[in-house]
C-alpha cells in the first residue's frame, strides 16, 4: 500500500510543479489553486507512505521520479531541451533509485 500512496504523491507533486510553471509567477488563479491542492494531496500521500516505508527510500524515490517526470513534462509540454549530459543524468538517477528500492 505504501508504494501506491508514493505513486499518488509523485503524480500530484509533478502536477503541482507544472501548475507552478503555468501560474506565471503567481499571476493566474486557476494554476495557483491547482498547485495548492496538488501539493496538499502530495504531502498528505507522502506522510501516509512514511508509515510503511523508510524515509531515505521514500524521499529519494519521490524526488528522483518527480524530477524525471517533471523534466519529461518540460520537454513535451513546454518544448524545453535536454542534452546528452542531462539524459545521462536521468539514466544514472534511475539506476540509483532502482538500487535503493531493492536494498530496503
Amino acid at each position: 500500500m505504501g508504494y501506491l500512496f508514493l505513486a499518488v504523491s509523485i503524480i500530484f507533486e509533478v502536477f503541482s510543479s507544472t501548475m507552478l510553471k503555468l501560474s506565471n509567477g503567481f499571476k493566474h488563479l486557476l494554476p495557483i489553486i491547482g498547485l495548492v491542492v496538488g501539493y496538499g494531496v502530495s504531502f498528505y500521500s507522502l506522510s501516509v507512505t512514511l508509515k510503511s516505508l523508510p524515509l531515505g527510500v521514500v524521499y529519494a524515490t519521490w524526488s528522483g521520479i518527480g524530477t524525471i517526470l517533471t523534466v519529461m513534462i518540460g520537454v513535451l509540454l513546454f518544448k524545453e531541451k535536454i542534452n546528452k549530459k542531462g539524459a545521462l543524468g536521468i539514466i544514472i538517477l534511475l539506476i540509483g533509485l532502482v538500487m535503493m528500492n531493492l536494498s530496503k
